[in-house]
């Protein structure tokens, strides 16, 4: 028990007297950053897709945008997001003449790949709501893009709401690998912390329970907003 009281000693030493707090904000941060930033961009990419996927394919435009949306999905769910990450960093953005910093690169790449995801999550949405919602909505003129980005949408995102929590926490806790393109991430600051004290086991204790303690305020919070959907539904 002594040698551990040391360890958090020296891990307290080097976390508050050494400054190690700000790399632990920045790094935070940045965690939250690319998650939240890359879920937004994912539920954008993910409705249109979702959106094409379920449109009639009558017409040739729609088909060929239906080819390229299960290119795109099939690309980004069939790779590793860290694979995906090396690639645009030193490959794709180095070819197209690019310089953008690292923390903006991941969170594109994190955007592109939680589209794929999201695009199956809102295409099960979509499919959830009852048909005659679309059918009411044309009856009174309005046009079917229309009809989905005003009545079928809004009731997919309340079917998949936990869902799309579960993907949030999926970013945050694949946000650790954006190290491997000089990203500061909560690893960075711990492992930093680590190094310089020669000590990991605590630093490491320490950034493992800030993952859960995120996880729980994300879950806790999709249930808050689950509960407030569910009266505001009763209400009306």
């Amino acid at each position: 028990m002594g040698n551990f009281d040391k360890k958090i000693e020296i891990f307290w030493k080097m976390f508050y007297e050494y400054n190690g707090y700000t790399k632990v904000l920045t790094g935070l941060q940045n965690t939250l950053y690319i998650a939240t930033v890359g879920l937004a961009i994912g539920i954008v990419i993910g409705t249109i897709i979702a959106v094409i996927a379920v449109i009639p394919k009558y017409k040739r435009l729609p088909r060929i945008l239906d080819k390229f949306c299960k290119f795109y999905v099939g690309l980004f769910r069939g790779t590793p997001v860290v694979v995906q990450l090396l690639v645009f960093y030193y490959v794709v953005f180095p070819l197209m003449g690019v310089k953008m910093p690292s923390v903006n690169v991941c969170v594109l790449v994190f955007g592109l790949n939680s589209g794929a995801y999201v695009s199956e999550i809102m295409r099960s949405g979509i499919m959830s709501v009852d048909p005659g919602q679309l059918e009411a909505a044309r009856a009174v003129g309005l046009s079917f893009g229309v009809s989905m980005m005003k009545v079928v949408v809004p009731q997919a995102v309340k079917n998949i709401l936990p869902t799309l929590g579960n993907e949030f926490i999926a970013l945050i806790k694949e946000t650790s690998v954006v190290s491997f393109v000089g990203a500061a991430d909560l690893y960075v600051a711990f492992n930093y912390i680590g190094t310089n004290s020669y000590e990991f086991m605590v630093p490491y204790l320490v950034m493992a329970l800030i993952y859960i303690i995120l996880v729980m305020a994300i879950a806790l919070l999709v249930r808050i907003m689950e509960r407030s959907l569910r009266k505001s539904d009763r209400h009306n």
